[in-house]
């Protein structure tokens, strides 16, 4: 049997390829939407991918099942409950699939969405315990997969959560300890709230360390599973329907172009949104008025679709050598309206510098003198509701996750200044950058975040 893991931080996400070496025919499991490592994988080993299978509809990212199915003539699988717009095998509860020696065995476990189907893998067609579970979004290291509803339309969280119980406690636990356990996401996803950073694990491991694993009711199962969970990032329900979709594909060679200086000013001035992915300290030193900062590195197609609108035209503005590599990212989230990028952002910085302005950002000393003054700004917290349980918070501090932020900017004066702060100065950047695209000009954010405020009021208290 071959079986490989792929992972791609960027989503915490994994996708699977299993193949009988002896045959040759292997099948593709939750695969992204850029879909040339798999291809290039499996010519590279002479297997036939003759299925796709997806183990839900994904939220998160757009799959690249239609992309492997137009390239290898696979067909295309997911569970019996699942409707699209394309031609599907649906796959029956206790369905086999033969790769030859190599069986993969389908298994509905619904709960994060209703369609949900995990897939046991046997090495051998007569063993009796499976080498591992592709549990998708049902069972992950360390948590399990929200109830959700964005995904599910029509149905109620509480009823995907009774369906969650019975998928983990009763099927998936009812497999022996040396099961391999081989998640969809990993930590950092918005799929669940407490996801390990180990990509496999065991039932063994799971039943033993996995709060939602250990025995209970149902109604303490669904009380837990959905305490604490942070908003879905807004570009959710729309990439849950676009993988329902016959949509468009993706092609890495018509993939956005660069830019003459000319042309992106035009576009700019045409309502394109300009999508600034350096650091924030380069942003914040100087950056076009109403760019929206996106860093690259870090998990930047979660946070562009977080603050993006997929309706919007983009032109990118990226760190050499690196625009097609945040066209790629924006592309797994089915942001497809990029019209271009510069491929030297400080060119343009140069040549429009009488529309270039900096970012405030203020030290926590800088904020304690403020909120000390005549008119003292109001604190925004951007961070999730699990990370200001766990760490504390500034006094007074409104709170407004950068996932409802897009959403709920129009509650915040306009009045008095802001100063947003999340756990490090990433996403505040972010979020101060979303807001002066919006017009609220007098914005601030914290360098260093709220690690910066504890710091130096721990250091206050021992003086």
């Amino acid at each position: 049997m071959f079986f490989s893991q792929y992972y791609l931080d960027c989503l915490s996400q994994a996708s699977y390829m299993i193949a009988d070496e002896t045959t040759g025919q292997a099948v593709v499991v939750d695969p992204r939407r850029d879909v040339s490592e798999y291809l290039a994988d499996a010519r590279a080993r002479g297997f036939t991918v003759v299925g796709v299978i997806n183990t839900h509809f994904h939220a998160d990212f757009v799959a690249g099942h239609l992309e492997m199915a137009d390239e290898t003539g696979a067909w295309i699988g997911y569970g019996s409950r699942a409707e699209t717009e394309y031609p599907i095998r649906k796959l029956a509860e206790g369905e086999r699939i033969t790769l030859g020696d190599v069986v993969l065995e389908v298994w509905e476990t619904p709960g994060h969405t209703p369609e949900s189907i995990s897939v046991l893998v046997y090495e051998r067609a007569g063993d009796e315990v499976p080498y591992g579970v592709l549990t998708g979004d049902a069972l992950f290291i360390g948590d399990v997969g929200r109830p959700d509803l964005l995904a599910s339309v029509g149905v109620t969280a509480e009823e995907l959560g009774a369906m969650l119980h019975d998928s983990v406690q009763n099927r998936l636990m009812g497999l022996p300890d040396a099961v391999r356990v081989f998640p969809a996401h990993g930590a950092g996803s918005a799929c669940g709230k407490n996801l390990s950073t180990e990509r496999q694990s065991t039932i063994g491991e799971q039943r033993a360390t996995n709060y939602a694993c250990a025995p209970m009711s149902t109604e303490r199962f669904v009380a837990l599973v959905t305490a604490g969970q942070s908003a879905a990032p807004g570009y959710f329900a729309y990439d849950a329907e676009l993988n329902r979709k016959d949509r468009v594909r993706y092609d890495a060679t018509a993939a956005a172009r660069p830019l003459t200086l000319g042309e992106f000013a035009g576009l700019r001035v045409g309502g394109a949104v300009v999508v600034d992915t350096r650091d924030p300290q380069e942003f914040a030193a100087g950056h076009l008025r109403g760019a929206v900062n996106l860093p690259a590195d870090g998990r930047f197609a979660e946070q562009a679709g977080t603050v993006l609108d997929p309706a919007d035209e983009l032109v990118v503005m990226a760190p050499q050598n690196r625009e097609e590599e945040v066209v790629t990212r924006l592309a797994r989230i089915g942001f497809d309206r990029v019209v271009g990028y510069l491929r030297n952002p400080e060119d343009a910085l140069r040549v429009m510098d009488d529309d270039v302005t900096p970012a405030s950002r203020l030290t926590a000393a800088q904020l304690k003198a403020s909120l000390a003054g005549d008119n003292p700004p109001l604190v925004v917290d951007v961070r999730t509701c699990g990370e200001r349980e766990a760490n504390g918070f500034i006094p007074e501090a409104l709170h407004v996750p950068l996932s409802e932020l897009p959403t709920r900017a129009g509650e915040l004066p306009t009045d008095r200044p802001l100063v947003l702060h999340c756990a490090g100065g990433h996403r505040s950047s972010i979020a101060a950058s979303l807001l002066r695209h919006r017009g609220i000009e007098d914005v601030s954010d914290i360098l260093g975040g709220y690690a910066a405020w504890a710091l130096s009021t721990e250091s206050a208290a021992t003086v």
